[in-house]
Formats: structure tokens, sequence, C-alpha cells
């Protein structure tokens, strides 16, 4: 009779575990969903962080050529009030000379009136009028100086009137260009600045998607860390669940009588450890979480091997070989080649440290790269894959037998 309570006692534990197992399941499974929508958000806010920076650098462009033509207008006008300026100034001159050129010609034209009156004799009639010689030579050098200065006087008046002239037709040309200009100049202006506002809205409305994006990658963040925990916690249960089953089967396989109870029922089924891996032709030693051909933790085929290690671990190189690449790379992140001739080529992603440059040669056991999660993984692990020909092959056997 003591039997059946130990043995009720495993049937709970066993349905605990079971319970524990597809609450852990329907975890995991949702975890994945919102890993995988956390990396197509993610996937969108890095495309949206690239369109914002050419948004914004044709809007600095944009802004630029603003400035430029503002600094061109403005410049365009100083010189047209400039000219404006000295347009009037020249046709206040003007207008003094010509008032001096109209009195000089007046002067003069008196002067050839008296002339014409006076007939030819009229120097002989100046040199008569005086009492002296001295007085009427005086008299007639006097009016000879008088007349030639007037002329030469008249001369140069009309001389500074043509340049003014000139200078004139020079200004208002240069007006009527810089009207122009400054017309052409303001209507370019005009569509700069219509175009540096569409482009600050655009810039506006990629920037509220980028923020949308990071919101909801927040909170899909938030989603997939509360679920980690859950699994955790379930793990946890499930380990709890069978050490105790373990334990129960123990003490039901030290009494024979409770074996014989034991016997008509199911066996429990305890969930496996996960599989060690690592030796010598290895490149890291650690739980093995997915296998060649098996399921990634984003829910993806796995080509290669993935390795959970301490993260910094050495990765080492599993034959001799060149390194022909080590860069960062979507969806592998940190990731190193080496070709190992024979079409074979051995490949690490994820790491943390790329400890080689391409070019470089490297012998087996060789530390290439350290282990991490770069590329946006959850967990420190490698992430290794072996081809051939450029076709996945199973690792397995080929590190083994290393």
């Amino acid at each position: 009779m003591r039997s059946r309570p130990l043995l009720l006692a495993g049937c709970l534990l066993v349905a605990v575990g079971v319970v524990a197992a597809q609450e852990r399941d329907d975890a995991e499974r949702k975890l994945n969903q919102v890993q995988t929508e956390l990396k197509s958000v993610a996937a969108e806010r890095r495309k949206l962080e690239g369109k914002r920076g050419e948004a914004s650098r044709t809007l600095r462009q944009a802004d630029e050529q603003v400035g430029g033509v503002q600094r061109t207008l403005r410049k365009t006008q100083d010189t047209l009030r400039q000219d404006n300026a000295a347009l009037v100034a020249l046709q206040a001159e003007r207008a003094r000379l010509a008032q001096d050129e109209a009195a000089k010609r007046a002067e003069l034209a008196r002067l050839l009136r008296a002339a014409q009156v006076a007939g030819q004799a009229a120097p002989l009639k100046a040199l008569l009028a005086q009492d002296r010689v001295a007085e009427a030579e005086r008299a007639l050098a006097y009016q000879g100086y008088l007349q030639r200065g007037q002329v030469e006087r008249l001369r140069v008046l009309s001389a500074e009137l043509q340049r003014l002239d000139s200078v004139q037709r020079e200004i208002v040309e240069r007006r009527a260009s810089l009207d122009a200009a400054t017309q052409a100049q303001a209507a370019q202006l005009a569509s700069l600045q219509r175009a540096r506002e569409e482009r600050a809205r655009l810039l506006a409305g990629i920037d509220q998607q980028y923020k949308d994006r990071a919101s909801r990658e927040k909170a899909l963040g938030r989603d997939a860390k509360a679920l980690q925990g859950l699994l955790a916690q379930l793990r946890a249960a499930a380990a709890r669940a069978a050490r105790d089953a373990a334990r129960a089967k123990a003490r039901t396989d030290a009494d024979p009588a409770r074996r014989a109870d034991a016997g008509k029922r199911r066996p429990a089924v305890a969930s496996a450890p996960p599989l060690r891996v690592g030796g010598l032709g290895w490149p890291v030693a650690g739980n093995l979480l997915a296998s060649f051909g098996g399921r990634l933790p984003d829910g993806r085929r796995s080509d290669g091997v993935l390795i959970a290690a301490p993260a910094g671990t050495a990765i080492k190189a599993v034959a001799d070989g060149t390194v022909v690449f080590a860069d960062w790379m979507t969806g592998f992140g940190n990731i190193l080649i080496v070709d190992h001739g024979n079409g074979y080529m051995s490949l690490y992603a994820h790491a943390d440290g790329l400890l080689k440059d391409p070019g470089a040669p490297v012998r087996r056991g060789d530390p290439v790269a350290t282990v991490g999660t770069s590329g946006g993984q959850d967990i420190a692990a490698l992430y290794f894959e072996l081809r051939r020909n450029g076709t996945p092959v199973n690792p397995a056997g080929w590190l083994t037998r290393q």
C-alpha cells in the first residue's frame, strides 16, 4: 500500500514535467515570433536610418544652396543700391556742369556779339581807346586771354558732359542688368526655399517613422526579455520535475514491490540534457544549441552548428588555411572565413573580436576570433559552418576526424 502514494507522486511529477515542457514550447514559439518581428522592425529601423541620413544630407544641401543664393542676392542688392546712389550723384554733378556750361556759353556768345559789332578793327579800337601805350597793350592781351580761356573752358565742360553721359548710360544699363539678376535670384531663392520646406517635411515624416519603429523595437525587446525570463523559469521547473522524477524512480527501483507497481505504468519522460561538444578538432567547446539541419533560435534552418560558450572564449581554426574574409556581415555579425584548399572553407560567425586579417595564414588550433553576440544574437555562441565547393556539409564527422 505504501507504493501507491509513491506511484501517484511519480505520476504527478511526470505530469508537471509534461505541462512545463508544453508551456516551455509555447513560450519558445512566442519568443521566436517576437524575435522574428523584432529583427524585422530592427531592419526597417536601420533602413529608415539610411533614409533619414540621406534626407538630412539633402536638406543640408538645400540649406547651403538657399544660403548661397541669399548671399548672392544680398550682394546684388547692395551693388544696385550703390549704383543708384552713384547715379543720383552723377545726375546732380551733370546738372551743375550743365548750368556752368550754359553760363559759359552765354558769356562767350556775349563776347562774340561784342566782337561782331566791333568788326575786324576791334583790337585797333581797344588800342586807340587807351591814353597810354602800355595800358592799351594790357587791354589787348587781357581781351585775347579772356576769349581763349572761355573757349578752353567750354571745351573742357563739353568733354566732362560727354563723359558724364557715358557713365550715366553705363550705370543705367548696369542697373537694368542688376534688376534682372535680382528678379532671377529672388525667383531661384523662392524655389529653393520651397524645396527646402519639402525636404524638411520629408525628414520630419521619416523621423516620425523612425521613432515609431524604435518604440516598437523597444516594446518587442521588453516582450522578448519577459519571454526569456519565463523560459528560464519553465526550464528550471522542468529540471526540478526531472530531478524529482529521477529520485522517485530511484526509490521505486530500490523496492521490489515498487518496481512491480512501476512496471504497470508508463515510464517518465525527462527532457534530455544539452549535448556537450568539443575536443581537439572543434573550434570551441560548449553546449550544442543547434545541430546541422536543425533550427536556429530564430527559427531558421541551420547549415552549420551553433555552440554556446562564454563570451571572449578563443575560437580556434579547425585546419590549416588562409583567411579570406574578416569583417561584419548582416545576419552573421563579425565573421571570419578560412580557405583550407580542396574546396573546403570554414566559417566562424557572431564573434566579438576578429583576431586575423584577410590574407593571414593560420594553422590548426590557432585562435582566429573570440565568442560573442555580434549580429543581434541573444546569447554568446559560435555559429560554425563547413562548406565544400560552396555547399554546406555536416561538420560533425569531419571535426571528429581532425
